[in-house]
């Protein structure tokens, strides 16, 4: 017994609400029901990115991803020199904090340097007698990678809900219900930790925190912003002892929103440490904790090997989905989710023509703005954001992401590996016009042809950024940015690889055929992997066939070092050799992302996902320019 809590933090793996607790029928998580039962329940609680590492980055910094880049990419590296990892936080305050095991922090944070203990072995038990201890259990059975060898066994496929943007087919069946067995996995090792407390006579000292790093894993949750991948879990038991610093009662159901970068300040403040004025969430539990300001902010940028930006609010019962790519479809092809056998039935019926139109659209063209009822939508398959009835709730949610975004310094603009990305570097006097680029980049979602004078003005700005995005702009107007060929073709030779790239992908976009040799020329291996990767997304985008050239660059890559690259330049060759089908074999070279894995030092890049199958990580070159 200590004068201050114990904590224990399970968070689960890509892991939705799926419990009996939160009103699935069909789970049977015993343990998880029971730790609800006797905690307080927030039932609408997000995170901030649907993906692990740029989620587990805003977890152990306090801080958005997109706040401190390039850490809103997955399998970036952000530079944290000035934010501390919230375990040393709480050492610093004289507690014992250990990490059983996963780290995937996106970032140069070291987890030997700031956890006592980060190992397969770390344990509460181990700690110094009489220390109040911080233990963080990171399950791995739900995983991602539980729907490529899951058996199905908890319930039968017939029996589970399709949701509405999914086609009914055997294959999409099977993954949902394979998951439901990830899922009692999941609770049985939840049941060994509370168990293991009740053991050891510290249950009545210690507050038990759960919760999971994202939402679920289906086609279209992880990766995307509805309330599938960023929804949460969050249940957090204060006991007796401790419950003055629970504003909630045990047994409350929580209906206010609230964000996964609430829980951060959290930890720090139940511990009776400073929460540092830098953290970005509001803490939950504490106390003088305050009442939760009832919005939270989500975002999503490069996932895999896709970029794709989008950022979102969601409050009370509306979703707002802001698109900052509408002209690429939803449906880009990631290497590592198509190792799913629902991702593939997905595309496979999208081929065959045989989806209907509220599934279909995943495959097309996205609007420049998503709002949702999910309360009334729970698939969020009605957008209302042109719904004269709901201009109010739209304006009021766009009005709070674009003060989010300000308020933030949302790097999310900044192309990956420009030198101004991260937390400090972004936010030096005059260094990055933000408001500025914000105003160009809902220009250029508009995809309104009158704007098309102020794309090519911007392209000889003395700002890089402002000159990226003028050319995005101008790709997203596709043909009708035809008169701006000139401009396009003279910033071709810009002195960023980033606008370069960007110009000859809207060039190529409006017609120009001379743009693909510009595209080719930075796939070269002497280019970081973010050019690469734009440069494969541009020329996947239009895939210029009956060109030997290009298809003898992208060949060159397929044994790239880079994952990310290899997955996108297999896919983008059976494209040009028009033999792609969505269960090509190999685009993901399963054998040497394990190889690369093994190779790694221990704690590098954090456990990989179930036991003998992969999950996305490990940039294994460098992704700067």
């Amino acid at each position: 017994m200590t004068d201050r809590p114990n904590i224990v933090w399970i968070m689960s793996e890509d892991f939705p609400p799926l419990t009996t607790a939160y009103g699935d029928p069909l789970a049977a998580t015993p343990h998880l029901d029971a730790l609800a039962r006797d905690g307080v329940v927030f039932e609408a609680a997000s995170c901030t990115s649907p993906v692990c590492a740029p989620s587990r980055f805003s977890v152990i910094t306090g801080v958005y991803p997109w706040a401190a880049g390039p850490a809103q990419n997955m399998e970036a590296h952000a530079i944290t020199a000035e934010l501390p990892a919230f375990s040393q936080l709480l050492r610093d305050a004289g507690y014992y904090c250990t990490n059983n095991e996963k780290t995937h922090y996106n970032s140069d944070i070291e987890p030997d340097a700031v956890w006592d203990e980060s190992s397969p072995e770390a344990h509460w038990r181990n700690r110094p007698p009489g220390t109040p201890f911080f233990a963080a259990f990171m399950p791995q059975a739900t995983h991602e990678s539980a729907l490529f060898h899951q058996p199905v066994t908890a319930v039968s496929p017939a029996d589970v809900r399709v949701p509405a943007y999914l086609p009914d087919v055997p294959d999409v069946r099977a993954d949902l219900a394979r998951y439901y067995t990830a899922a009692a996995q999941l609770d049985a090792q939840v049941g060994v930790i509370l168990s293991e407390l009740e053991e050891d006579g510290l249950a009545e000292d210690t507050i038990v925190l759960w919760t999971s790093d994202h939402g679920g894993v289906a086609a279209r949750s992880k990766r995307f912003c509805y309330e599938a991948g960023l929804r949460i879990p969050l249940v957090a038991k204060v006991p007796e002892r401790w419950s003055h610093l629970s504003r909630w009662a045990p047994g409350t159901h929580v209906e206010t929103p609230v964000g996964q970068i609430d829980l951060t300040p959290a930890v720090l403040a139940i511990a009776g440490a400073e929460v540092p004025a830098h953290m970005q969430g509001t803490a939950l539990l504490g106390a003088d904790a305050p009442e939760p300001p009832g919005v939270t902010f989500g975002g999503r940028d490069r996932m895999d090997e896709r970029y794709d930006m989008m950022r979102s609010a969601r409050r009370g019962r509306y979703r707002y989905i802001r698109n900052y790519d509408p002209d690429l479809p939803w449906g880009q092809h990631y290497s590592f989710a198509w190792l799913a056998a629902n991702w593939r039935a997905f595309e496979a019926e999208h081929i065959a023509g045989r989806l209907d139109p509220r599934q279909e659209a995943f495959w097309g063209e996205k609007p420049a703005e998503e709002l949702y009822d999910v309360v009334a939508d729970i698939d969020q398959v009605r957008n209302l954001a042109d719904d004269p009835a709901h201009a109010g709730v739209l304006g009021e949610l766009r009005a709070l992401v674009d003060a989010h975004q300000l308020d933030v310094v949302d790097n999310g603009f900044i192309p990956e590996g420009v030198d101004r990305e991260g937390w400090s570097a972004s936010r030096q006097p005059g260094a990055y016009p933000l408001e500025r680029i914000m105003k160009l980049a809902w220009d250029g979602i508009q995809r309104d042809p009158a704007n098309l004078p102020l794309f090519v003005a911007a392209l000889d700005d003395e700002d890089e950024i402002v000159r990226f995005h003028a050319a995005r702009g101008l790709r997203m107007l596709r043909d009708a940015a035809a008169p701006a060929l000139p401009h396009l073709r003279s910033a071709y030779t810009d002195a960023s690889a980033a606008v370069r790239v960007a110009a000859a992908e809207a060039a190529s976009c409006a017609g120009a055929s001379d743009a693909v040799s510009v595209l080719v020329a930075h796939l070269d291996a002497a280019q970081p992997s973010s050019v690469q990767l734009r440069a494969l997304n541009a020329l996947t985008l239009t895939a210029p066939t009956g060109q030997p050239e290009v298809a003898a660059a992208v060949a060159a890559l397929h044994d790239d070092d880079d994952h990310y690259v290899r997955g996108a330049a297999r896919y983008l060759a059976h494209l040009l050799a028009g033999d792609y089908r969505p269960d090509t074999p190999g685009i993901f070279d399963r054998a040497r992302f394990r190889a690369a894995r093994a190779a790694k030092a221990p704690g590098a890049s954090g456990a990989t996902g179930a036991p003998g199958a992969p999950s996305p990580g490990g940039r294994e070159k460098a992704g700067t320019a």
